[in-house]
């Protein structure tokens, strides 16, 4: 097993000296009383504006959930789609510790247009609003709230097909694709469907899970690129509710004050891990956990990718994952 020293050796250079800076810029921005230099934030991470002119085949537009909240998210259409085809719909939420990032970070921006491209694709990437100022459970809220807008009839496209909607999301994103997960099935559970949208399926790719416990990943790859134990502390301080620990259940999924996974009704799940990443081993504890539980789940394993491998399209475990996808 790589320690963090042989791990960052294992890293291209450009890769190496990418993350550098994202770890500088974090330094930078988090303060130590748990607040976030949002100006500072702003002005390091680079944006992309929608454009209706297709880029690279797919065309953007941005579209208001709730006003008052600030809830929004960008729309990725595929252009070169044959008349009167069905195409599933991706519900994309972005990582960044529930307190960086947005839909409209250029490098989501990108993700998300080669989802739509390659995977042939309506892409919906919500921006949902962020910790500290908006704890737990506001990212959840935003989520359900932009599925129920989306799953009334004329919001979307009439070429999207919401019978055949999946939940993917990168980090942070991934551990909201669960916890809205668990809301739709808990509402059709009761009842109260969000018809015609149904879930498909989920997508986890490195869900930012955590807990008390220190486990063996994060204690030996504490100091690779892109992901440290003080960064991720930090997240959770500010993301869940004040005084709660890390085993409070939106980060301890599989801890014993979550409910048992075998009562959410969980549809097939893909979870996506990388081996040079600190919080694979929560991540795994989380595939295993599907698995006893009876959910239909598979792991994808890549065991050189660091922490956000897939915002680097030349890397092998990117075209991977692509064609796994």
């Amino acid at each position: 097993m790589a320690t963090s020293k042989a791990a960052s050796r294992s890293i291209p250079l450009g890769t190496r000296i990418f993350c550098s800076l994202v770890g500088a810029s974090a330094v930078l921005s988090l303060r130590k009383d748990g607040t976030i230099n949002r100006r500072l934030v702003w002005f390091l991470d680079w944006t992309s504006s929608a454009r209706r002119r297709p880029v690279k085949g797919v065309s953007t537009a941005d579209f208001t959930v709730d006003s008052s909240a600030g809830l929004w998210f960008r729309l990725f259409t595929p252009t070169e789609v044959p008349a009167g085809k069905k195409l599933p719909v991706i519900v994309f939420f972005h990582g960044g510790g529930f307190a960086l990032m947005s839909a409209n970070s250029r490098d989501f921006v990108a993700l998300c247009r080669r989802f739509a491209r390659r995977l042939q694709a309506f892409v919906v990437s919500v921006n949902y609003r962020l910790a500290p100022e908006h704890r737990f459970p506001t990212a959840y809220d935003d989520a359900e709230a932009t599925l129920r807008w989306i799953s009334t009839p004329g919001r979307l496209p009439e070429s999207a097909d919401l019978g055949r909607c999946f939940l993917v999301g990168d980090s942070a994103g991934g551990n909201i694709v669960h916890h809205v997960g668990h809301r739709v099935a808990a509402a059709s559970s009761a009842g109260e469907d969000f018809r015609p949208l149904k879930i498909a399926g989920h997508v986890l790719i490195q869900p930012f899970f955590g807990g008390e416990e220190r486990l063996p990943s994060e204690l030996r790859l504490r100091k690779v690129p892109m992901v440290t134990l003080k960064r991720t502390d930090f997240m959770w301080r500010a993301f869940l509710p004040e005084g709660a620990n890390r085993d409070h259940p939106a980060a301890n999924v599989t801890g014993p004050n979550a409910p048992p996974l075998a009562d959410i009704g969980l549809p097939p799940t893909l979870v996506v891990v990388g081996g040079l990443d600190p919080l694979q081993d929560w991540q795994r504890r989380y595939y295993e956990a599907l698995r006893e539980a009876g959910v239909q789940a598979r792991m994808l394993d890549y065991p050189k990718a660091i922490h956000a491998f897939y915002i680097f399209p030349k890397s092998k475990e990117y075209r991977e994952f692509m064609a796994e996808m």
